[in-house]
C-alpha cells in the first residue's frame, strides 16, 4: 500500500481489520516500513462507524499518527516482542468477532440494501445498528432496539400514507400496516401465505412481549429472567426480517412511497 488511498484499501471489513492489525504490528517488528498514510486511511474506515469505533483497540482510537502510536508502544518497554504482538492480537479480537458475527447474517445485507432506498433510512439505520451492536454485551438493550426497529418502520409507512396511529401498541401498528400493504393473513385464500403472514404477526407480538418482560425498557425484579446473547440475536434477526419485508413491500408499491431523486 503506497499512499493509503481509497483504492488501496481492501473492500471486505475483515481484510481491512487484518491489514490494520498487521500495520500496527509493524511498529514492533519493523518501524521503518510503517506506512502512516495507509494507517490513517484504514483507521478512518472504522473510526467513522459508530459501532466499530467503540470496539477498536484503544491505541488505534487514541493514536492518529505514527508518532502517537510509537509513543504508546514505548510504554510497553520491557516486554518481549512475542508478548507485545500477542497483546496487539488480543486487542483486535472484539473487532474481528463483530465483523464475523455480522457477516454471518444474510438479513444484515438485505436490510441495509432496503434502507438505502428508504426515505427514513437515517432513523431506521440508527436503530438497526444499535440492535446489532448490543447483541453480545447488552442483550436487554438489543431486544429493546429490535422492537423499536419494527415500530419505526411501521410508523414511517403510516406517516407516508397519512394514517393516524397511537404511539405505544406495536401489534396494532403492525396490523394496520399489514392491511395497507395487503399482507394481512385474512387478505389471502392460499393457506401457505396465510400461515407465513400469520407467523409474521406472531413474531411482532412476541417482540412486544419480550421487550416488556426481559428488555431494559422497564425496571426488572431480582427474580426476572435475563436474556442471553443468543436470545438477543434471535430477536434482532427476526425484527430485521420483518422490517426488511415491510420496507421492500412498501418500496414496490407504485405510488408515493417512491423516493424523490433529490433524497
Amino acid at each position: 500500500m503506497s499512499n493509503g488511498s481509497r483504492s488501496d484499501i481492501p473492500e471486505e471489513p475483515f481484510d481491512q481489520a487484518l491489514r490494520l492489525q498487521r500495520m500496527v504490528e509493524t511498529m514492533i517488528t519493523d518501524q521503518n516500513h510503517f506506512n502512516e498514510n495507509a494507517y490513517i486511511a484504514l483507521r478512518k474506515e472504522f473510526i467513522c462507524d459508530s459501532v466499530t469505533k467503540g470496539i477498536l483497540p484503544s491505541f488505534v482510537r487514541e493514536c492518529r499518527t505514527k508518532n502517537a502510536l510509537w509513543a504508546h508502544f514505548a510504554d510497553w518497554d520491557g516486554l518481549c516482542v512475542t508478548t507485545e504482538l500477542s497483546n496487539i492480537s488480543d486487542e483486535f479480537q472484539p473487532l474481528f468477532e463483530h465483523i464475523e458475527s455480522n457477516s454471518n447474517s444474510p438479513i444484515n445485507d438485505a436490510l441495509t440494501d432496503a434502507l438505502e432506498r428508504c426515505e427514513n433510512k437515517i432513523g431506521v439505520k440508527h436503530v438497526w445498528e444499535k440492535a446489532l451492536s448490543r447483541r453480545n454485551d447488552d442483550p436487554e438493550g438489543a431486544i429493546t432496539a429490535a422492537r423499536t426497529l419494527v415500530e419505526t418502520v411501521c410508523k414511517h409507512i403510516l406517516d407516508k400514507k397519512g394514517k393516524p396511529y397511537k404511539n405505544s401498541d406495536l401489534p396494532k401498528l403492525y396490523r394496520t400496516v399489514a392491511e395497507i400493504l395487503e399482507l394481512a393473513p385474512s387478505q389471502y385464500s392460499e393457506e401457505a401465505f396465510k400461515t407465513i403472514l400469520g407467523g409474521c404477526q406472531t413474531v411482532v407480538n412476541g417482540l412486544g412481549t419480550l421487550r416488556n418482560k426481559v428488555s431494559d425498557a422497564h425496571g426488572q425484579s431480582l427474580s426476572a429472567v435475563r436474556p442471553t446473547p443468543r436470545h438477543a440475536t434471535l430477536a434482532v434477526n427476526l425484527a430485521g426480517t420483518v422490517a426488511t419485508f415491510l420496507i421492500e413491500t412498501w418500496l414496490k408499491e407504485p405510488q408515493t412511497n417512491k423516493i424523490n431523486p433529490s433524497d
